[in-house]
């Protein structure tokens, strides 16, 4: 797949429905001259909205390693003249970094970890297991490996291993068993032909329960294709150095593994002192460096699952700041 035909869809009007984007505009609470980072510009539905918050007045990072977003990310600077708005085509772990590194201090960091209706709507992507296509599920096409390599090079248990890790995936020993088989005839290039293998290796009534049947290998395959559960690591770690005292970051997961990161990095940033409670003087030296402002995990209302199915498994988590000692008093 060339890099130019992943920009061929016509993107001069943004009409992405984003998900939690009353949610993400309350919590992040963007307002004039503030700097936001957005580390997954993907179609710009959460960008529009917080733009309209920030009035003209700040700055605007917009942070994406598809290049399929660039038009709409040319189409927002220019809907919004009198804003600061950058485009920076990379990973979200690169771009805060970069950042970082550049002085910036954000005011406001929104994650949107899912993939977008974008992405699954261009069928030559591979993402959907409801469209045939070719197996690719690249986000970012300059990655070598694609799906089909994948299916194509990993042992049968690695292959389970895989399924069951990053999909959860009940069935991934005969899954994986039954992919092998196949390939030893015939290589797989087509998500039809993997959805067929699925369907034929799983018990019959598992076929007509909650879901599609190939829903969790695919979601598997795009995370293990994109390594996806350590970028999230290590963009949670750069984004907590990009974020000034008093800043925000907001995180949307749609799988338990993502949401499980970042709500076990939040409770770790946001714990103080962690020495027994008889000792007189604290040895650790620990300080808390976030608040959790969203101890329950925010999910989409019924109204917006209604209009937007797609939502469904969306988890919203917020933090804040904590300014220490030493930056109030400088302040």
């Amino acid at each position: 797949m060339s890099q130019s035909a992943w920009f061929a869809m016509p993107a001069n009007v943004i009409t992405h429905d984003p998900v939690l984007a009353n949610e993400v505009a309350a919590w992040l609470d963007v307002s004039p001259g503030m700097t936001v980072v957005d580390g997954t510009f993907g179609a710009g539905g959460h960008a529009t909205r917080l733009a309209e918050l920030m009035q003209g007045r700040g700055a605007y990072v917009a942070i994406d390693r598809d290049p399929s977003v660039e038009p709409r990310a040319r189409a927002f600077r220019a809907a919004h003249p009198d804003m600061a708005v950058r485009l920076m085509k990379r990973d979200f772990v690169d771009g805060f970094r970069s950042l970082a590194v550049e002085g910036v201090a954000a005011d406001a960091i929104l994650l949107d970890l899912g993939i977008s209706s974008m992405q699954i709507d261009q069928p030559e992507r591979g993402f959907s297991y409801a469209i045939d296509a070719p197996l690719d599920m690249r986000m970012d096409p300059r990655v070598e490996i694609t799906a089909a390599d994948l299916l194509a090079t990993l042992s049968e248990r690695e292959l389970a291993d895989v399924f069951a890790r990053f999909g959860e995936e009940r069935y991934a020993r005969q899954i994986s068993r039954a992919i092998c088989r196949r390939r030893a005839s015939r290589p797989y290039e087509r998500s039809a032909d993997l959805v067929d293998t699925i369907r034929r290796a799983i018990p019959t009534p598992a076929q007509f329960g909650s879901g599609h049947p190939a829903k969790r290998v695919f979601q598997a395959l795009r995370i293990a294709v994109n390594d996806e559960l350590t970028m999230v690591e290590q963009g949670l770690e750069a984004a907590l150095q990009l974020l000034k005292p008093g800043g925000r970051i907001a995180v949307i997961s749609f799988h338990s593994l993502e949401d499980r990161i970042v709500k076990e990095r939040f409770r770790r940033e946001a714990a103080p002192c962690s020495c027994p409670p008889d000792l007189p003087v604290c040895g650790c030296g620990r300080q808390a460096t976030l608040r959790v402002l969203t101890p329950r995990v925010v999910r989409p209302g019924t109204a917006e699952v209604d209009r937007n199915p797609r939502s469904a498994s969306s988890r919203l988590r917020v933090a804040e700041r904590i300014a220490q000692p030493s930056q109030q008093e400088g302040r």
